[in-house]
């Protein structure tokens, strides 16, 4: 039976808006075999500085990612898309073994196939220590908050 994640392309507003917040919900869930799910079975990705082919890599990656990012909390705000692709901005708070807290500010380019399977996701990523006080992401989104943007500083 083949894979199906909807919305699929070609992307308008709502169905882009509901694409992006489908991939916070399940990336906030810290389930690596969950959010692989979303990908196509040889998915290319770039994350930072590595690069991953496949849901293997994907899962392994994000198994060592949420071991080290503790207390991972996200949030995505649509950008723009076209056709089958869509770029979002991203923030996501963390804070490693020593307790410091970070805030890792992002882009991605997100690529579909006509099945709404991500094949191809770029991501690029910078991270700031934060005060545990400075914090503004306590764990996933209330339904009321869907679809608000995310502040820049």
């Amino acid at each position: 039976m083949p894979e199906d994640r909807p919305p699929y392309p070609p992307f308008d507003r709502e169905s882009a808006l509901r694409k992006v917040q489908a991939a916070e919900d399940a990336w906030n869930t810290r389930d690596p075999r969950r959010v692989a799910l979303a990908y196509t079975p040889d998915s290319v990705w770039r994350n930072r500085d590595v690069f991953l082919q496949g849901r293997e890599e994907i899962v392994a990656f994000l198994t060592r990612k949420w071991e080290r990012e503790r207390d991972y909390a996200l949030r995505k705000s649509l950008w723009a898309f076209d056709g089958d692709r869509i770029a979002v901005r991203f923030q996501y708070e963390w804070r490693d073994a020593d307790d410091q807290w970070w805030r890792s500010y992002g882009n991605e380019l997100w690529e579909f196939d006509e099945r709404g399977l991500m094949r191809r996701r770029e991501a690029s990523i910078n991270d700031t220590a934060i005060a545990e006080a400075d914090r503004r992401i306590h764990g996933p989104r209330r339904a009321d908050e869907h679809g608000t943007d995310i502040p820049l500083r």
